[in-house]
């Protein structure tokens, strides 16, 4: 599918995207302006396992997928009017990257949600890998231990996928169970969440000769469709449910990150999007595929005029902030580190600010963990947090400890963090640049750590570039999105343009340019000297 086929729609037209996360799943109806007309969310329940010898396991139920959007949905869509409710042309759906379940010949789900985290099929990724090496290198795809495909793999070993009942089980995506459920009939899955099943977005097809070396049968794969494809339409059962009204197209959706950046509007090649949350998620547009030989990067297919989607998650980000601030007040920190550290970047600590064990992007470091440059030397992060008396909320913070010879203090370990991930921030931009990737498009930004402003100007600071916040970025928003386009309100950038409110647009300091460019330059050394990172 390439365009949907154009139709008359008013911007009064009503779009429902739903959003099916980890802990919750959210559903919002947004009219063409991109004002969310309603919104609910119902909580969702994991079962997370450890066995002796095995990754750790991570399921939910795939019925509490469709109760709680049904719940959700009845909710947001039992706030709108009779007339309202007529408006809603349309919907789709983002669920988590990864995630399958087994399903009957109907669709009806007979195994647990294998959650897109859940390893307990890592020990076959590297045979799944060398199964046939030069699709994967040819995409771009490293296959990692929590990828589906793997599971897939497992299940088909485990007798999942052959069944006793005579009726022949499939595997769905997380997003294919709940499209079923609207919709009466089993659908197809779409391309974005196809990929880490190892779906070919080159060649639009599912891998053959490597399904064959793994004794996979391409039979109990789904039939794959672009997003945007009308999967079908809601059920007069769904509607008594939800108040959604029956006969309405049910879309084929995206991932949730890629939803993230249809609702950003993250859609033109060169344009950028990060995500500021536990982690650092970089997302961009690119006219051609983006691979790299570690697996770092890897690009989904857009839905539209032929683009590519590249990206990588870091393993930094705010994460280090709740783990060595705990219980902080954080602005009025903040507000102290701006006053002593605003014109004065240069007395901002260097380092990388990771607070576990391993980095998957810029850098590709399972062997990493965080650290600080302090007075000259490399201090691992949590002996500096013990210093400047972070790690310990019970301990009154220390005031200007020493730690090898230079002083160290929580502020300035908060400012070192701050300045850490923007220079991550800058070095995957640059490492997308350096492969050739256009990055001089538009950049904007959302995720919890937008809230942080002199952060976020730090960061625009650091780039030399324009930020621009997008009141929501939510999954769900991005399926409205989705939706619209593929009901066909215009083209998919028009639509996201008109539908992705701009809440805030920081402008770089060009003042500060050449002190930030000074300390990006050290950050980059110090990697180096690592070993790292190439000169």
């Amino acid at each position: 599918m390439s365009e949907p086929v154009s139709e008359q729609h008013s911007t009064d037209d009503l779009w429902l995207g739903v959003d099916l996360g980890t802990q919750s799943a959210k559903v919002s109806v947004v009219d063409g302006h991109g004002r969310v007309r309603a919104a609910a969310s119902e909580q969702l329940r994991s079962r997370r396992e450890e066995r002796p010898g095995e990754g750790a396991r991570h399921e939910q139920d795939p019925g509490d997928w469709v109760g709680a959007v049904r719940r959700a949905m009845a909710v947001a869509v039992g706030t709108l009017d009779a007339g309202e409710r007529a408006r809603i042309r349309g919907v789709a759906v983002c669920a988590t990257s990864g995630t399958i379940a087994v399903v009957d010949g109907a669709g009806t789900p007979v195994s647990g949600g294998l959650m897109y985290d859940d390893a307990r099929a890592g020990f076959l990724s590297a045979e799944v890998g060398a199964a046939d090496p030069a699709p994967w290198a040819r995409l771009g795809y490293r296959i990692q231990p929590t990828w589906a495909l793997p599971k897939i793999l497992w299940l088909q070993r485990e007798g999942m996928l052959d069944g006793n009942t005579g009726a022949r089980r499939h595997i769905a995506h997380q997003g294919d169970v709940l499209a079923t459920a609207m919709t009466g009939t089993r659908v197809a899955s779409d391309w974005s969440h196809a990929l880490k099943s190892g779906y070919d977005l080159i060649d639009l097809e599912w891998p053959a000769a490597v399904l064959a070396r793994l004794g996979i049968d391409p039979a109990v794969l789904p039939e794959v469709v672009a997003p945007g494809t009308e999967l079908g339409r809601t059920t007069t059962g769904w509607q008594a449910l939800t108040g959604l009204l029956a006969g309405t197209p049910v879309y084929a959706g995206m991932t949730d990150g890629c939803a993230a950046q249809l609702g950003s509007a993250t859609l033109g090649i060169g344009d950028w999007h990060t995500v500021i949350g536990t982690t650092l998620v970089v997302k961009g547009v690119s006219p051609t595929i983006v691979t790299d030989d570690t697996g770092a990067v890897y690009s989904h297919r857009a839905p539209h005029d032929g683009l590519w989607l590249p990206g990588g998650a870091s393993n930094a980000g705010a994460g280090a902030i709740s783990f060595l601030f705990p219980g902080d007040d954080l602005a009025a920190r903040t507000a102290a580190v701006a006053g002593r550290f605003t014109d004065r970047v240069d007395l901002i600590p260097t380092g990388y600010p990771i607070t576990g064990r391993g980095e998957r992007f810029p850098v590709v470091r399972p062997d990493a963990s965080g650290f600080l440059t302090v007075g000259g030397s490399d201090v691992p992060l949590n002996r500096a947090a013990d210093v400047a008396g972070t790690s310990h909320p019970a301990r009154a913070p220390l005031d200007g400890a020493r730690l090898d010879g230079a002083r160290l203090d929580p502020d300035m370990l908060l400012a070192a963090i701050l300045l850490g991930v923007a220079c991550v921030e800058r070095l995957a931009v640059d490492t997308m640049a350096a492969a050739g990737v256009p990055v001089s498009g538009t950049f904007s930004t959302s995720g919890g750590g937008t809230r942080n402003r002199w952060w976020t100007q730090l960061r625009a600071d650091l780039l030399g570039r324009e930020i621009t916040i997008p009141v929501s970025s939510e999954g769900s928003i991005g399926m409205a999105i989705l939706a619209a386009w593929a009901g066909g309100a215009g083209a998919l950038p028009e639509v996201a343009a008109r539908m992705s409110i701009v809440g805030d647009v920081i402008e770089p300091d060009a003042a500060r340019r050449a002190a930030l460019d000074e300390r990006y330059g050290v950050f980059r050394d110090g990697l180096v000297a690592r070993g790292w990172l190439d000169t």
